[in-house]
């Protein structure tokens, strides 16, 4: 057997050679109500998929509705799958891949954004480049003694990763993230 038609632990290993994993950016609305976060994360769990980041939230309070983002990689295949097999669980309303929407619009991905917060302690020099490093990246001083700083930072994750790659060196302690909040752009609803 090949090397890349290897079992990864997915029910949906095997792929076409031409097949690049990509990462994509699912919308799913559903009833807000117990139990349906857990179907949805069963149904990943179940087939081997990975998700990247998780996002959920009441988003139409009269009507009772939740909006999950999760950011998952795969073959086009396997989030066709995914999508479909999304689409079947009973208080599933409507899954958009917000990634070919934009496509399809002629743009490379949807608007997505995060916040994290990220703890920094140090002194002297550290402290200061840490403190001019943060005012760089837009990021706001949210707690702070003598001995630390929590900094506030939103962005694209790319913007994230790299504010949080500087601050290792600088006394990064720890760090917490949101998970990725997606829309595409246009006045079109979901």
């Amino acid at each position: 057997m090949n090397a890349h038609l290897q079992p990864t632990g997915s029910a949906y290993f095997i792929t076409r050679e031409t097949e690049q994993p990509e990462t994509h950016t699912l919308s799913v609305l559903v009833d807000n109500e117990p139990g349906v976060l857990a179907r949805v994360i069963g149904l990943f769990s179940g087939r081997g998929y990975n998700i990247d980041s998780l996002t959920v939230s009441e988003t139409e309070h009269e009507a009772h509705l939740s909006r999950i983002t999760i950011v998952t990689r795969g073959t086009p295949h396997v989030l066709e799958q995914i999508k479909h097999q999304l689409e079947r669980i009973v208080p599933v309303h409507r899954v958009v891949d917000l990634t070919v929407v934009a496509r399809e619009r002629g743009q490379e991905r949807p608007l997505e954004r995060e916040l994290a917060m990220v703890k920094v302690a140090g002194t002297g020099d550290s402290r200061v480049e840490a403190l001019r490093l943060a005012d760089a990246f837009r990021a706001q001083v949210i707690d702070a003694n003598t001995e630390h700083f929590i900094f506030e930072i939103t962005g694209r994750v790319s913007k994230i990763e790299q504010f949080i790659s500087i601050m290792k060196p600088l006394g990064l302690v720890e760090v917490c993230r949101t998970g990725v909040a997606s829309m595409n752009r246009g006045a079109a609803r979901m």
